[in-house]
C-alpha cells in the first residue's frame, strides 16, 4: 500500500493546514482535503494563520478554517499543502506540525525543500488542487459537488484562469470531471472574480500609482505598504492579484510587488518585514531569484520574505534587472 494512504487511513486525528497569506489554490486543497478526510471518519483540524481572502468565502466548509491551535494538541498525521517549506505555514502552525506523528508534504513547486515523513510533490501538476485531487480518488473517497468546488476553484485560480504557462491537459479534464461532479464555472467565477469591495478598487489605483520600471524596461516594481491599508481600510488578503497588472505592462519582463507586512515591527534602521512576490513573462526563472533570498517557488511565479527597508529592497531587485 501507498505509505501516503497508509499513514492516512491509519490515522485518527490528522491536522491539514497551507501556506500563510493563501490563495486560491491553498484554500481550496486545504477544503479539498479536510472534506475528504472527514468522509474517511477522521477528526481533522483544518487550519490557516491569514484570514482567508473574502473572494473564497464562498467555498464549502470555509468557516471550519481555524486560525489557531491547541499548542499542546497531538495529531497523528499533518498534512501540510502547497508549501515549499515549513516556515510557509507561520509560527505557530511551523510548532504544532513539527509535533506530529507524520507529516505529509503535498505540493507542486519545483523548489520544495523535501520536508516531511512522506512526500507528494509534483512540479509538472498545474496546482495542489491536482495532486489532492488524485489522493482524493486513491484514497477512494466519493467527490461530491463540495469537494469538486473547492478543487476546480484551486484549479481555476492557480492556471489564472488557464492563462498561465502551468495550464495541463489535466487542468481541463479534471475541471471537466468537477463540472460532471455539480460545478457550476459561472458561480465559481463571480465570487472569485466578479466583484471588489469600494476599498479593494481604491488600493488598486494606490498600487497602480507606486510602479516603477527599471531603467531597461524590463522589471516592474509594485509597493503595498501597511498606510495604504489603512488608508483604504482594506486587508492583506486585498492585495491577492493585484500583481497581475504590473505584469501586463508591455515589454516588461518580470514583476515584482513589495508588501509591508501588517505584523512587520520596524527596527531603529526602519527595516520591516517585507514579503516580495514575482511573476515573469515565461523568458525569466523567477524561481532562482527567489531562492537567492531564502525563497522559492515556480519558474513563472515564485516570493520570499525579508527583513529590509523598501530602499534597500528595491535598490537590490533593480541592480539585478539590468543583468536581465
Amino acid at each position: 500500500m501507498n505509505p501516503i494512504i497508509q499513514t492516512i487511513k491509519a490515522a485518527e486525528r490528522i491536522l491539514v493546514t497551507t501556506h500563510a497569506d493563501p490563495d486560491g489554490d491553498a484554500v481550496g486543497s486545504l477544503l479539498a482535503m479536510g472534506l475528504a478526510l472527514e468522509q474517511l471518519g477522521k477528526q481533522t483540524m483544518l487550519y490557516n494563520e491569514s484570514p482567508i481572502p473574502a473572494v473564497y468565502q464562498f467555498l464549502p466548509a470555509v468557516g471550519r478554517i481555524g486560525r489557531r491551535l491547541d499548542a499542546v494538541a497531538v495529531y497523528d498525521a499533518a498534512v501540510v499543502l502547497d508549501c515549499g517549506d515549513l516556515p510557509r505555514i507561520g509560527g505557530a502552525g511551523c510548532t504544532v506540525v513539527s509535533r506530529a506523528a507524520s507529516v505529509i508534504n503535498i505540493d507542486h513547486h519545483v523548489s520544495n525543500t523535501g520536508f516531511g515523513s512522506h512526500r507528494l510533490i509534483d512540479g509538472r501538476a498545474c496546482a495542489t488542487a491536482e495532486i489532492v485531487y488524485r489522493l482524493i480518488r486513491a484514497l477512494g473517497v466519493s467527490l461530491d459537488k463540495d469537494i469538486a468546488t473547492c478543487i476546480y476553484t484551486g484549479i481555476l485560480t492557480d492556471t489564472g484562469s488557464f492563462r498561465f504557462s502551468n495550464t495541463n491537459a489535466s487542468a481541463f479534464a479534471i475541471s471537466r470531471e468537477m463540472m460532471e461532479a455539480g460545478v457550476d464555472p459561472f458561480e465559481v467565477a463571480q465570487h472569485v472574480f466578479g466583484s471588489y469591495s469600494l476599498g479593494r478598487i481604491k488600493l488598486l489605483n494606490l498600487a497602480l500609482n507606486s510602479i516603477e520600471i527599471s531603467p531597461n524596461g524590463k522589471l516592474s516594481l509594485m509597493t503595498v505598504t501597511r498606510g495604504m491599508l489603512e488608508e483604504t481600510r482594506t486587508q492583506q488578503e486585498d492585495v491577492d492579484g493585484l500583481i497581475n497588472y504590473a505584469r501586463r505592462i508591455e515589454d516588461v519582463r518580470v514583476a515584482a510587488l513589495i508588501q509591508e507586512q501588517i505584523n512587520g515591527q520596524a527596527t531603529a534602521a526602519d527595516r520591516v518585514r517585507l514579503h516580495v512576490s514575482l511573476r515573469s513573462d515565461g523568458s525569466v526563472d523567477v524561481a532562482a531569484i527567489a531562492g537567492a533570498f531564502g525563497g522559492g517557488g515556480h519558474h513563472s511565479a515564485a516570493g520570499f520574505q525579508i527583513e529590509s527597508t523598501l530602499a534597500n529592497i528595491k535598490s537590490e531587485l533593480l541592480a539585478w534587472a539590468e543583468r536581465v
